[in-house]
């Protein structure tokens, strides 16, 4: 059996919120309920559980490899929001994308002040010819 992530906890303020705020961001099905948790598929069959620990956390990381089409809809909705958006994770280039790996990123925080990151190529990638 090869080794695959199943699952991540992600701790939110309001797991309904923070839930709903990256479906809503990322295009995907609603959130469902799964126990205490509420539960958030992604295409590689890792599922984000939202939960609320009741007590006070760090701030995470989270990036998501997107196509590109994905990228122009998720940065359409982060720009229709009016949410605050970089190219890097110091903020010094806010209001713009990067082009690191030979494609596109971005940050963003959630709700709970978690931040958000949407890439088109892997860390590391080189562009392909044509690209």
């Amino acid at each position: 059996m090869s080794i695959e992530l199943n699952h991540l906890l992600i701790f939110a303020r309001d797991k309904h919120e923070s839930a709903q705020f990256l479906a809503d961001i990322l295009g995907l099905a609603p959130p469902t309920p799964a126990g205490f948790f509420l539960a958030l598929d992604v295409a590689n069959h890792v599922t984000l559980h939202y939960g609320e620990p009741g007590v006070e956390f760090t701030s995470q990381h989270y990036a998501f490899l997107v196509s590109e089409a994905e990228f122009d809809a998720s940065l359409a909705r982060i720009q229709e929001r009016g949410l605050e958006y970089a190219a890097d994770p110091q903020w010094r280039r806010p209001g713009e994308i990067n082009t690191n790996h030979g494609g596109r990123g971005v940050y963003f925080y959630d709700p709970s002040g978690h931040g958000m990151e949407l890439i088109t190529r892997p860390y590391g990638s080189e562009p392909t010819a044509g690209s």
